[in-house]
């Protein structure tokens, strides 16, 4: 396999790509339990016309569209040959997945905060770049390592960490991660790194001691009433989760995991991550400035969290979105959640680049359209 194969897919290839991870990668089972969060239909859906479905789902080719309002589906449309079934790639979602995963191990006691020191849990990266980062600078992408997230250069730092993944060698990423240089001192500045939350992941299931598949099972999937087996793609044959992405899930039990969040992160009548975590976790903070709104892209008023994005509020440019939070994947991937609105949405596009500031835009504003139908 070629990392071309993956990053630069036509968006008539992506459909097919995108919903069989499975058979080009080594996986791990995200085990449901016996009951099921049920979602049920509203009596009035959305008014589909007004709003320019059609349109906006052809412009993106969107292969999955769904939106919950107080839990109950709103709208739910697929295209591209996809549907009920599809299990879909998150793309970087599933940054935003793990990083409420160490949010659970911090509540269970096995992780010690955000200010603990990285090498306490990865003693591997001791003497690396990575010496002095607590899990906070990791979280926030700004652990002042080097790196350059250019998805189709296979001489990229991303490029060479990605391909040791398609080649299916756990030893050769881990190399990869220790073999970067410091560039600026921890915590000064935002550089986007997937390899850093492939680190993430790494310390969740060093100090679970179980895979992240099985701690997702055991502490939401299960427990919260996912309707369908996810899967996780690893580095390697028996290898580690992708923590920087690989999450495969229905469209429903995306919208489930996005209802865990708007509920506070309580499942099966237990609370699974920590009091104020999420409001944490969903908006830079005061004494991260270097993450802080219009900082961290040049195209967007965005601010970072914990592996989210997070919307300005009083923004005129993003109308209905003050509070909201999103999980964000290259070729158009959304889980958007906007608590004060009790709405998540999310959208699978096959975009024809990673990045598309127009389309990224136009999303925005389609989800603006969404909060304004809804509002009663």
């Amino acid at each position: 396999m070629q990392l071309l194969n993956f990053m630069s897919p036509t968006p008539a290839e992506q459909p097919i790509l995108n919903s069989s991870r499975d058979r080009y990668f080594p996986i791990r089972t995200i085990r449901r339990g016996a009951q099921v969060h049920p979602l049920p239909h509203a009596r009035q859906p959305l008014d589909q016309d007004a709003l320019g479905v059609d349109a906006f789902m052809a412009e993106h080719r969107v292969g999955g569209l769904l939106v919950l309002k107080r839990g109950e589906i709103r709208l739910e449309r697929y295209g591209l040959g996809l549907d009920e079934r599809t299990r879909w790639y998150s793309y970087s979602i599933g940054k935003s997945v793990m990083s409420t995963l160490l949010g659970a191990a911090i509540h269970q006691g096995v992780i010690g905060g955000v200010s603990d020191p990285v090498t306490r849990y990865l003693p591997e990266l001791r003497g690396t770049a990575y010496e002095g980062n607590t899990i906070r600078h990791l979280l926030e992408m700004s652990s002042g390592v080097q790196w350059d997230e250019a998805y189709r250069n296979g001489t990229s730092d991303f490029g060479r960490y990605y391909n040791a993944v398609l080649e299916g060698r756990h030893d050769d990423v881990m190399a990869v991660m220790r073999s970067l240089k410091r560039a600026v001192p921890p915590g000064t500045r935002f550089v986007y790194s997937s390899g850093e939350s492939y680190l993430l992941g790494a310390l969740i299931a060093a100090a679970t001691g179980q895979t992240l598949s099985d701690y997702l099972s055991e502490r939401i999937w299960a427990r919260f009433g996912m309707e369908t087996d996810g899967y996780w793609t690893l580095d390697g044959r028996d290898g580690l989760e992708m923590g920087s992405g690989g999450c495969n899930f229905t469209l429903r039990d995306f919208g489930r995991f996005g209802l865990f969040m708007l509920g506070g992160g309580s499942a099966g009548g237990e609370a699974i991550l920590p009091a104020g975590w999420i409001a944490e976790a969903s908006h830079p903070q005061p004494d991260s400035p270097q993450i802080g709104y219009g900082r961290v892209a040049p195209h967007v008023p965005m601010g970072y969290g914990y592996q989210w994005w997070s919307f300005p509020s009083g923004d005129p440019r993003l109308p209905g979105h003050d509070g909201a939070f999103t999980g964000q994947g290259i070729f158009g991937q959304f889980l958007y959640l906007n608590p004060r609105e009790e709405l998540a949405v999310v959208i699978w596009s096959c975009w024809p680049d990673p990045w598309m500031e127009e389309k990224e835009w136009a999303t925005y504003r389609f989800l603006s359209r969404c909060v304004d139908a809804l509002r009663n």
